[in-house]
């Protein structure tokens, strides 16, 4: 992995993006993809120019190996990866199908250690024993810290160490119940960083709503690789979504992104509906109100700059134009935009004398009006206005 080295000193950095969506994303509650779902999300996924994808959990069943084979078969342009427990038959599963790397995952943190009835000691002659194995059927290697930011850091030093030393080609720290902060996160990746050499990868989850801002400041502090998932999807909460961090790299200006920004549309669209979950209205990035407008005043400079209230346009995504609600809170230059796309061309002066119906109208709707809507307004208010039109 050419690029998935340190980056203090380099710029700009291009991280490597690992997705999930198949592996982690598919073990969301509910959530199920079909063989032929999961291998036109890959095909997606490689064309929107993600790097790798972790394409499933060989061990869970016969029928999981046969989808992973097929997606194999395939030879996507990406690095392709099998996820796996520390544990020798699930390495065998994985290798029956074929990926060309393997994560495997081991408990870190004193709660999960306890859970299984181990300590470090075991997780340290599991790193000796399985990296090796792995390493004789697999071109790429990652170990992962399972809930390692709840891990004494003492505790995740010595890991990302032992990894090292027995050759994994990366090390996962996985902030699994999504407890971390940027800052903290910031804190552990930097003190990481000055006792390895192994690329790291952060993978994020959602549950207090900070796993893009998470991995992103994972990114500005040294990590070499984030997991990411589309839209988010995962468990609970869900995973840093790929769309969000994606644009918010190529926004810095301080990252090149392998990322083709303008496929994310399509792609989240895709995972949607395969997995049966809506992209509600005001998700980050795709959701159907991030380029609506209704207040007056952003709808004004949005006319004259469609980057005064947004901080990217919709093409860069691959979505439809932006939008100008009416409702409650336009104002005269909105009335007179949407008019104008029905062929009604009316100055300021008319549009303002539409504004108090067309609020009364809102209020009374509880939500946006309809262009059509609109126009009834118009008719009433200047060309039939008799006693219908309130001044």
């Amino acid at each position: 992995m050419s690029n998935a080295t340190s980056h203090m000193h380099a710029d700009p950095f291009t991280p490597w993006i690992v997705d999930t969506t198949l592996r982690d994303g598919e073990q969301a509650p509910g959530v199920v993809f079909s063989p032929t779902e999961k291998k036109e999300i890959a095909v997606k996924l490689a064309e929107a120019g993600v790097d790798e994808l972790e394409i499933g959990y060989p061990a869970i069943s016969p029928e999981e190996q046969q989808v992973i084979r097929e997606i194999v078969s395939m030879n996507l342009p990406v690095r392709l990866t099998s996820w796996s427990r520390a544990r020798q038959s699930d390495i065998e599963c994985a290798r029956t199908c074929g990926t060309e790397g393997i994560h495997i995952s081991f408990p870190l943190s004193e709660l999960y250690l306890n859970l299984m009835g181990k300590d470090y000691m075991w997780v340290h002659n599991q790193l000796k024993t399985l990296i090796p194995e792995a390493k004789k059927h697999f071109r790429f290697v990652s170990a992962g810290g399972q809930d390692a930011t709840r891990a004494c850091e003492e505790t995740l030093e010595i890991f990302a160490r032992d990894a090292e030393r027995y050759g994994a080609d990366r090390v996962r720290i996985a902030d699994t119940v999504g407890i971390a902060t940027p800052s903290t996160l910031m804190r552990q990746i930097r003190r990481l960083k000055t006792s390895v050499a192994v690329p790291l990868e952060i993978h994020a989850h959602n549950d207090m709503g900070m796993a893009t801002a998470n991995a992103f400041c994972a990114i500005e502090a040294g990590c070499d690789a984030a997991s990411v998932s589309v839209t988010g999807l995962g468990e609970r909460a869900g995973n840093a979504a790929l769309e969000e961090l994606a644009v918010a790299l190529k926004l810095s200006g301080r990252y090149r992104t392998s990322i083709r920004a303008e496929l994310l549309q399509s792609l989240c669209e895709t995972v949607a509906k395969a997995s049966n979950r809506s992209i509600q209205d005001q998700k980050p990035i795709i959701g159907n109100a991030v380029f609506q407008h209704e207040s007056g005043i952003h709808c004004n400079a949005l006319l004259k700059n469609p980057l005064s209230y947004q901080p990217f346009l919709p093409r860069d995504i691959g979505k439809d134009n932006y939008e100008l609600v009416i409702g409650k809170h336009s104002g005269s230059t909105s009335i007179q935009h949407v008019l104008s796309t029905k062929g009604i061309n009316i100055d300021r002066e008319q549009a303002g004398k539409m504004l108090s119906n067309v609020r009364l109208a809102a209020g009374r709707k509880k939500c946006g009006l309809s262009a059509a809507e609109l126009v009834t307004i118009y008719t009433q208010c200047l060309v039939n206005p008799q006693d219908t039109c309130k001044r």
